[in-house]
């Protein structure tokens, strides 16, 4: 008899159906696999033959031939143990159910429990997408499958329960979850802006960076505040709406790195990479690749501390996504294009030894060292930096005065305010959902692009004077022209105003570094 059984693959971030089909027929016992199944796929069957068992069935005595189709998509991991194990036994009529418009996901037990499988999120969008009703998942999983809306979750305990429900002798309740905005309120912070004492201009510089999603370079001597402010940057960033939570939460899903008590990621990310790292790791790769740290911090924050001493082709594989807000990874195999919209936090020393120009501290590098230190730091990646900071040394008035200075509920009050008209700007509604017909998916004013900028960021006639003689002083490049543009239109959003003003244009341009 021959039975076909829905189950999915994840390719980079998306789910892709395979069809398991399994033949049973007479001759001497035997069992083929084949669809181009990886070592963990061919592993499985001693897996589903011991876990059939201890269900309380009977494994197929005769010839077993599995298919996994289409046959030219690799099949990798554990996720189609309970797939073939259903296939099996309707081939071999011992469940009778009609599975047509159901898929099965699981990694098998011994002893017939079925363990978490990774990338549940992009199978069950799979299985929506492709007109399937009901899921059969972990019951570890059920929570992650059911926020994809219009599926019928079933939390699978174990091989036994599941034959038992097929058979209808005895039916496992479905999952039951409704996804709502009151699960992503805004969470409690390690870092709140209150307690670290000066460094207003940097404040306000995150404050800015944060309402448009602009990038930082922090710079200045050791124990200034740098990493500190950093992390300060989550606590004043909006709070996640739906759409943005599901797009993280596949990430972080697919990549294994999914709490398995945490269905949904409510809290925007903050990634904070060891100057060691490589540049797979960083944007993500391998013979099959995996999403990086970039995508890791997709809508949240990658921070990069001590940025110079990062390997300068590490630093280089940055251009692309800080422009495309995507990361694509090209093998012989196939490309796989992966998330990468993040606010790049980075922070660096002036010199090797941390003091060059600071006023209470003699630098002992030559001007040869301090150049060579920072050339580690191409222009063009500093090109795309659209916020550059000095961060000076705190005086001690400041570090002793007991005064809380503003809490971050109050900036992210006014970052959300800006949020929203840039929602309302470029055609997002409350979910964060585009509006349809309403030009490419941007949320924020980071995001936009030359045609974006050239109907949003226009200037009266004083802005233009102003701008022309910061281009020709400052030598900027078109790419710097426009970030100044996209810097100015955050500001003025800050500030509650429909055109962007001198004063507005004065601010943005105070953040870009002297040698652009």
């Amino acid at each position: 008899m021959l039975a076909k059984v829905m189950s999915c693959a994840v390719v980079g971030l998306e789910g892709a159906l395979v069809q398991v089909e399994v033949d049973h027929s007479r001759g001497l016992p035997s069992l083929t696999l084949v669809g181009l199944p990886d070592a963990a796929v061919k592993e499985s069957m001693d897996r589903v033959r011991t876990a059939i068992k201890n269900a309380g069935a009977e494994f197929p005595r005769h010839r077993l031939t599995i298919n996994l189709a289409p046959a030219d998509l690799r099949k990798e991991g554990p996720a189609y143990d309970l797939p073939i194990a259903i296939g099996a036994l309707i081939a071999s009529e011992q469940i009778y159910a009609d599975v047509s418009d159901a898929m099965f996901v699981g990694e098998l037990s011994l002893d017939s429990s079925v363990r978490h499988t990774n990338g549940i999120l992009s199978m069950a969008a799979t299985a929506r997408e492709q007109g399937l009703k009901t899921i059969y998942v972990p019951v570890q999983d059920a929570p992650e499958a059911a926020l994809m809306p219009g599926l019928t979750v079933i939390p699978v305990p174990d091989l036994g329960s599941l034959i038992r429900h097929l058979n209808g002798v005895e039916r496992i309740p479905p999952f039951e979850h409704v996804l709502d905005a009151g699960q992503l309120s805004q969470p409690l912070y390690a870092t709140d802006l209150a307690v670290i004492k000066g460094q207003e201009h940097c404040k306000r510089a995150l404050e800015v960076a944060a309402a448009g999603g602009h990038c930082v370079l922090l710079s200045g001597p050791p124990g200034a505040g740098k990493t500190l402010l950093a992390r300060a940057v989550p606590s004043i960033m909006p709070s996640l709406s739906i759409e943005e939570a599901l797009e993280i939460t596949k990430v972080y899903s697919v990549s294994g790195l999914l709490p398995a008590d945490t269905p949904l990621v409510t809290q925007r990310p903050f990634r904070a990479p060891h100057h060691t790292i490589s540049h797979a790791g960083l944007v993500g790769g391998g013979q099959w690749p995996r999403p990086g740290e970039v995508s890791l911090a997709h809508r949240g924050v990658l921070f990069l501390d001590e940025l110079p001493e990062f390997g300068p082709r590490v630093l280089e594989v940055l251009r692309q996504p800080l422009e495309d807000k995507v990361v694509t990874i090209s093998r012989a195999q196939g490309t796989l294009t992966f998330p990468a919209n993040f606010m790049l936090i980075a922070a660096m020393n002036p010199c090797p030894c941390g003091y060059y120009g600071d006023p209470t501290h003699e630098c002992t590098c030559s001007l040869a060292t301090v150049s060579r230190y920072q050339r580690r730091i191409s222009g063009p990646l500093l090109d795309r930096i659209d916020i550059h900071l000095d961060v000076p040394r705190v005086e001690y008035d400041k570090l002793t005065d007991d005064r809380l200075g503003e809490p971050s509920a109050a900036v992210r009050a006014r970052v959300e305010k800006a949020r929203a008209i840039q929602r309302e700007r470029f055609g997002v509604d409350g979910e964060g959902t585009r509006i349809p017909q309403r030009g490419p998916r941007i949320i924020t004013n980071a995001d936009m692009g030359p045609n974006e900028v050239r109907e949003h960021c226009r200037l009266d006639d004083s802005g233009r004077a102003l701008l022309r003689a910061a281009v020709q002083q400052l030598g900027m490049s078109a790419r710097a022209f426009h970030r100044i543009l996209k810097l100015a239109r955050t500001i003025a959003d800050l500030d509650g105003a429909e055109d962007i003003k001198t004063h507005h244009l004065a601010e943005a341009l105070q953040y870009r570094p002297r040698r652009s």
